[in-house]
């Protein structure tokens, strides 16, 4: 039986992946506009919103909410925090890939995640201390016990690009064991996918709270580590940093960091 705040949650999450489905085949029509440099949101993100935060305050009318394009709506213990559309550049160029990330955090870590992945049908769910499910099966992370032909995944926001210099170190260090890399474009993906062990450590700079709040309980649930640039696993949603795969790989990733010079350029 899942927690019933996680039951509200998924409604939330499918009826978003509903109207992300439903103007998929209108893209050219949308309004799109630009939040900052690079950093684009269209009106879909606001109607997946809406959807979400009906749904969430009709159950729980005194939990705050905090969403990507609303930002911070009332106070309290527990807040909402909402990623209507994970991956909208992707979404506005009909490259499929893309999802819905809701979390439920107390005291600034998060206790119970949904990431849902309309085009796949894909349900990623977590509760703290009971385990991380895909479709209602239970996940763990991969069983890689180092870097050696790992698959890792990182991103390139436009707000961190004057450190794209020390990122690209981290990178072509890195490559001298790694098979590959990937960057998808949805951070919340990226983080379930570890979770699933379909790949096997992320790490990335720039994220926000509802890029990863959802997604690094679902990595810690499913048995991996979360961890910033310096190794800090505590308070992560505002320091805008994250390490993640399993015990053995997000220890060598972060040190890997930490060694190409890559942590010192937040200093």
């Amino acid at each position: 039986m899942q927690n019933p705040v996680v039951n509200v949650m998924i409604k939330a999450a499918r009826q978003a992946g509903t109207v992300l489905l439903r103007h998929m085949s209108k893209l050219d029509s949308l309004n799109v506009f630009e939040k900052g440099r690079q950093d684009y949101a269209s009106e879909v993100d606001s109607l997946a919103e809406t959807e979400i935060i009906r749904e969430l305050r009709r159950a729980y009318p005194d939990f705050a909410i905090l969403a990507e394009e609303s930002g911070a709506m009332g106070k309290g213990r527990q807040t909402f925090v909402i990623d209507p559309l994970d991956g909208t550049s992707n979404f506005l160029r009909g490259f499929p890939h893309f999802c819905v990330s809701i979390a439920l955090v107390e005291n600034g870590e998060p206790t119970d995640g949904v990431i849902f992945d309309p085009l796949r049908n894909e349900l990623f769910t977590a509760s703290r201390g009971a385990g991380a499910l895909l479709n209602d099966k239970k996940i763990r992370v991969g069983e890689r016990k180092d870097l050696s032909g790992s698959m890792l995944i990182t991103g390139f926001p436009p707000r961190e690009r004057p450190r794209l210099g020390p990122q690209l170190d981290t990178i072509r260090g890195l490559l001298g064991e790694a098979e590959d890399f990937r960057r998808t474009g949805s951070a919340a993906l990226d983080l379930a996918y570890v979770a699933t062990g379909r790949a096997d450590a992320y790490f990335e700079a720039g994220v926000k709270a509802w890029d990863i709040a959802a997604g690094m309980l679902l990595v810690r649930e499913a048995g991996g580590r979360v961890c910033d640039f310096r190794g800090r696993g505590e308070q992560l949603l505002n320091g805008g940093q994250m390490v993640a795969g399993n015990i053995k790989i997000a220890d060598a990733l972060q040190k890997a960091i930490v060694q190409s010079g890559y942590a010192a350029s937040f200093n």
